[in-house]
C-alpha cells in the first residue's frame, strides 16, 4: 500500500508511527488471514517493538482462554483485551473486569431462546457454558472459546462473574437477532461483532473503554496508540486512537471512524504496517 485513507482523502504523507508506544489489534478479519492464521512475520515484529518498549495487545470477542493459547509463545509478554473489552489481562494481572448483572444475563438469554435459529453462549470469567449441541454452533464454539461446559440450563449458572452473552445466529446477526435488541442500546453494550455474531454486556465494556484503561495504566495518549479492526465490535477502539487503521475489508462504518486504511487481512494488512512502525523506530 503506497498510501493511507486519511478523512476520505488519499494522502501521500505518512503517519509518524515512532510515536506510537501501545498497539491493540483485533484477530477475526484483522490480525488472522480467513483461514485463520497469522502471519509469519507476525512473531519477529512483535519482538522488535518489545524491543522497543511498544506495548501489544490483542483485542477480540474471543475468550481470554482462546487468546492466551493462541499466543502461547509470548502470553506473558502481550495484552489481552478479551470478550469485547470485558476483561483485560497483562501479566497474569487483571487490568479490567466489566461484569454483567446476572438478572440482566438471564433476562437476555430468556429473550434470546424466543429468536429462531440463535443459540447461546454464557461467557464467564472461569468458562463459557453452552445449552445446545447443535453441530453448527458447536463448531463455531470451538473456534473461539477454549474453555466450555455444557450445562441442561443456562439460566442457572450462578458460580462465575459473566462478561458477556454471545448469540450465534445462523441467519445472521445483523438482519435477524440484532433487531431485536437494538433498542437496549442506551442500557447494554449491544454488539454486531461477526456476520452470525451478536454480544450483549455491560454498557461500560468495549474495546475503546478497554484501551483507555491501558492508557491510563501505562500513561499514553491516543496519540501514542495505534488500533487495527474490521468489524462493529471495533467502533470505540477506533474512537480511541490517533492512529486508528480499518482494514481494507473492514465494515464501512469503521472505514468511515478511522483515519487509516491497511491492507485487508488477507494481505497481511497488520504486519505490513507493524513493519513500518519497526523501520521508523529504527
Amino acid at each position: 500500500m503506497d498510501n493511507y485513507l486519511i478523512n476520505k482523502q488519499i494522502s501521500t504523507v505518512e503517519p509518524d508511527l515512532s510515536r506510537v508506544r501501545l498497539i491493540a489489534a483485533d484477530m477475526d478479519g484483522t490480525l488472522l488471514n480467513d483461514r485463520n492464521e497469522l502471519s509469519p512475520d507476525f512473531y519477529p515484529l512483535f519482538h522488535a517493538l518489545k524491543h522497543k518498549n511498544v506495548l501489544f495487545a490483542a483485542a477480540s470477542g474471543r475468550q481470554f482462554y482462546n487468546l492466551e493459547n493462541r499466543f502461547a509463545p509470548i502470553k506473558d509478554e502481550m495484552i489481552f483485551i478479551a470478550e469485547n473489552g470485558s476483561y483485560v489481562v497483562y501479566k497474569s494481572k487483571e487490568m479490567l473486569v466489566q461484569e454483567l448483572d446476572q438478572e440482566i444475563a438471564r433476562t437476555q438469554l430468556r429473550a434470546a431462546r424466543k429468536i429462531a435459529g440463535t443459540y447461546s453462549i454464557l461467557c464467564g470469567k472461569k468458562q463459557a457454558y453452552i445449552e445446545s449441541d447443535h453441530p453448527e454452533f458447536v463448531a463455531n464454539v470451538k473456534l473461539y472459546y477454549d474453555k466450555v461446559q455444557v450445562v441442561d440450563d443456562l439460566l442457572q449458572v450462578a458460580d462465575d462473574q459473566f462478561l458477556k452473552i454471545a448469540i450465534c445466529d445462523l441467519a445472521g446477526s445483523e438482519a435477524n437477532s440484532y433487531q431485536y435488541f437494538k433498542h437496549q442500546q442506551d442500557e447494554l453494550q449491544v454488539k454486531i461483532s461477526g456476520s452470525i455474531w451478536l454480544d450483549i454486556s455491560h454498557k461500560l465494556a468495549n474495546k475503546g473503554k478497554a484501551i483507555e484503561a491501558l492508557q491510563r495504566e501505562f500513561d499514553l495518549s491516543p496519540d501514542q496508540t495505534m488500533v487495527f479492526g474490521d468489524y462493529l465490535n471495533d467502533l470505540e477502539m477506533m474512537q480511541a486512537a490517533t492512529y486508528s487503521f480499518a482494514m481494507e475489508n473492514a465494515h464501512a462504518e469503521i472505514k468511515k471512524n478511522s483515519r487509516f486504511q491497511a491492507r485487508s487481512n488477507n494481505e497481511n494488512g497488520v504486519t505490513e504496517i507493524l513493519q513500518r512502525m519497526v523501520n521508523s523506530l529504527s
